[in-house]
Parts: C-alpha cells; sequence; structure tokens
C-alpha cells in the first residue's frame, strides 16, 4: 500500500497559524491532497491535547482516526514539535525537535513532564529552556518506540544544524544518545540532494513534511511509504532505513524556502554563497550582518562535492504547489477566485498528488487543460526558474515566461534514479 506521510503540523494553539487547524478540518484537507498519514501536531498543548482524546480513537497499531467516521481513510500519528533553548558549548543554542509517539499513555508521561519544567500552556510548540538532550531522554523515558527527529534541521534561527545558533554534528547535540538519532527533517529551504554531500549523514533517514500552519499548506513537503498504516512499521523503515518500503519524499523546490539563499530582507539584499564570502557576510546597503542562509551552511559542512549520490540515499521529488502551477497557468493571483475554483474542480476530480506526481500527461490534458498538464510536467522535469528565498522570504517560481532574468535550477536529479 502506497502510504503519502505529513508528520509534521501545527494546531490552531501554536503561534501565527490559521484557526481552521481543527483535527477534522485537516482530515477534510488531507483526503483532498491525497494524504494517508497527518500528524497531530501540537500534542503538548492541553487544550488540542484534550481535542485529540475528544475528536481520536485508536485504528490499531499506534496510529489513530476520527471518531464515528469509517468511511475517513485518512489516520493521525500523535506528534508535536518543542523549541529548545539553552546554552551549551558557551553558545546559545536553539533547537526545534519533532517528537513522534505510539499512544496516549507514552504522550501523557511526556506531557506530566513537560509541564513540571516549563509552560505548556501558551503555545502549541513550547519553549524549553533544557537541552536537546534532556528532551530526547524524557521521550525515550516516555516510551522507547516514541522518536525524537531535528526539525528543518538547517533553518538560521532555529535548528540543529542553523548557522545562527545550531551545531555542527548531532554528536555535538546529542553525545552518546546520537545512536537514537535516526532521521531528520529537511525542511523547505533544503532538499536530500543539498544534504547527501555530508558524508556524516549517510547513516541518517531524510524526512520531508510540511510544517504547515493552515490546512490549504498540507502536503508541500511529504514521505510515500509502502507498507501498511502501521506506527511501529513506519518507524521501523524510518530507523532502518528501509529503501525498499521507504520509497521516495516529496519536496519544495528549495531554492523557493524563505532561507535558502543569504541576505537581508529589509535592504532588499540577495546573496550566493559566494557572494556572501567575498562580503565578508555584511550587508552592502547597512553594513549589518546578512542572514546566512541554508546553501551557505550546507557548504560551510559539506566534504563532498554536489551531484554525489550515496549508495544509501532514498530518492526524492520536487514539486511546486497545485495552487500556484493554476496561478500561473492561468495568469491570475495564487488567492483569486479563479485559481480557488479551479483548485477545489479539481481535486473534486482527483488528489492533489495524483496530479502531481502519476497522472498521465494525455489525462492531465482531459482534466485540466494543455497549459495546466504542460505546468506540470514541466515541473516533474525541474523545467523551472527560480528565485533563491532569503532572510525569511519565499522564493519566486517561473515555469512560463521570461526566464533570462531569473537564476535557472541546477542539473536535473532525476536521472540519478
Amino acid at each position: 500500500m502506497r502510504i503519502i506521510a505529513d508528520l509534521h503540523i501545527h494546531s490552531r494553539y501554536s503561534r501565527a497559524t490559521s484557526k481552521d487547524m481543527f483535527l477534522d478540518v485537516l482530515s477534510l484537507w488531507a483526503r483532498f491532497k491525497g494524504i494517508n498519514l497527518l500528524g497531530t501536531g501540537d500534542f503538548t498543548h492541553p487544550a488540542h491535547f484534550a481535542a485529540i482524546e475528544e475528536k481520536l480513537e485508536p485504528a490499531g497499531n499506534g496510529l489513530f482516526a476520527l471518531k464515528a467516521d469509517g468511511v475517513d481513510p485518512v489516520r493521525f500519528m500523535l506528534t508535536a514539535e518543542v523549541s529548545n533553548i539553552y546554552s551549551q558549548g558557551g553558545r546559545t543554542r536553539k533547537v526545534h525537535n519533532l517528537i513522534f509517539a505510539p499512544s496516549i499513555e507514552a504522550v501523557k508521561k511526556m506531557n506530566s513532564a513537560f509541564a513540571r519544567l516549563g509552560n505548556i500552556n501558551s503555545d502549541g510548540r513550547p519553549i524549553f529552556g533544557f537541552s536537546s538532550l534532556d528532551l530526547l531522554k524524557i521521550v525515550l523515558d516516555a516510551s522507547p518506540d516514541a522518536m525524537l527527529v531535528p526539525a528543518h534541521a538547517w533553518t538560521p534561527w532555529f535548528s540543529i544544524f542553523g548557522s545562527k545558533s545550531g551545531f555542527d554534528s548531532i554528536e555535538e547535540c546529542f553525545g552518546d544518545y546520537s545512536k537514537h538519532i535516526y532521521a531528520v527533517e529537511t525542511g523547505l529551504s533544503s532538499d536530500p540532494q543539498m544534504n547527501w554531500r555530508l558524508s556524516c549523514l549517510d547513516g541518517i533517514t531524510l524526512i520531508s513534511n510540511s510544517d504547515a500552519h493552515s490546512p490549504s499548506k498540507l502536503g508541500r513537503e511529504a514521505n510515500v511509504f509502502d507498507c501498511d498504516l502501521d506506527y511501529f512499521e513506519i518507524t521501523r523503515i524510518i530507523k532502518e532505513k528501509d529503501k525498499k518500503k521507504f520509497l521516495f519524499t516529496i519536496e519544495f523546490f528549495p531554492e523557493e524556502g524563505k532561507y535558502h539563499y543569504d541576505g537581508h530582507r529589509a535592504c532588499g539584499v540577495l546573496l550566493s554563497p559566494e557572494e556572501t564570502i567575498r562580503s565578508g557576510k555584511a550587508c552592502a546597503v547597512c553594513g549589518k550582518d546578512v542572514t546566512v542562509g541554508v546553501m551557505s551552511r550546507v557548504m560551510e559542512l559539506a566534504d563532498r562535492p554536489a551531484g554525489r549520490l550515496p549508495d544509501t540515499a532514498i530518492p526524492a521529488r520536487h514539486i511546486i504547489p497545485l495552487e500556484e502551477i493554476l496561478a500561473e497557468s492561468l495568469d491570475c493571483g495564487v488567492n483569486s477566485v479563479k485559481v480557488k475554483r479551479e483548485y477545489k474542480r479539481l481535486v473534486a476530480e482527483t488528489s492533489k498528488f495524483d496530479m502531481l506526481l502519476d497522472m498521465d500527461e494525455s489525462d492531465l490534458v482531459r482534466l485540466a487543460g494543455e497549459k495546466v498538464a504542460s505546468a506540470v510536467m514541466k515541473t516533474r522535469n525541474e523545467d523551472v526558474a527560480i528565485t533563491p528565498g532569503f532572510d525569511g522570504e519565499f522564493g519566486k517560481v517561473r515555469i512560463f515566461g521570461n526566464k533570462e532574468v531569473i537564476a535557472p535550477r541546477g542539473p536535473s536529479q532525476i536521472g540519478l534514479f
């Protein structure tokens, strides 16, 4: 069974999230998009955990389903994200970590410990003053089947490898407990190809999730497995990096991520890694330090050239969100009524992922018209151009039109597989 899993999302109780992030609304959007397994997000927050207990029931094998809805194929995994801000090695560290839990009982044990050590009421993604290592100990003490995964591992401000407050290795962060870190989340501004440049990650599974703050953002990144809907089987696949069962990840084009390149948004300064080195990391307009993005940080820690394919690599496929494809094909805004109407029509006929990943071009033409079909096929072939994102501003993608003024992507990785 092919499963599309998005395991990192948030609830309405996290800051800067949509008020529509209810479990039943999320399940409906997951069906529209073709997602089979969704993280609950924010199980640390008392109000959201109460909703989890009220709305969900065990579906067997460590997963959950909406109560009294036998036709709903979507399953939920108990998940949360935690922000750890602490001092280690003479520096302030800020690391976001993702937690997977196999049972309500395990979550209750974690939440009891968290409530003694910090405030779990103010934000769906709580901030704790203890280390990532101490967090991992709490997670494993609650259940040996629980998992901790460093979230969006390269984001400058809040991640394990971030340029502003992260570490240079998993071992530096977790010490002797590094053996319990089986995966890292690549985040929107990096993709597996970038992470393959670090030989120290060859034994680590790279997962991708949306980190959605609104229902429409579900599935902008995801994981594709060939297995049953089973928490223990999915975590086994991740822990063992089982290439037969972990088919591929679904990726944002990393250039579109908010922190791919370097720069200073307030001054409109965008820099490639090479330009940052030449500038001494200083903004040419105001002289302040620029925000060093993901590409520069990867290059700093990499011990391989770009394009190297490790033997252990799990494939990755890049997509552009369907709404963005429709906006460019229809020549109107992504939030326009025209795009919303066409999006609803299409997902009523099929799922978003069926269109973006699987559907033949002839079927795409019949369903959506020649221009949308052409845009989907160009995206599959990575025939797009992107102005990279930087310092908190998303990159800008072009599928059609004048690409000469926009930086094209590098050679496609499709041939590697």
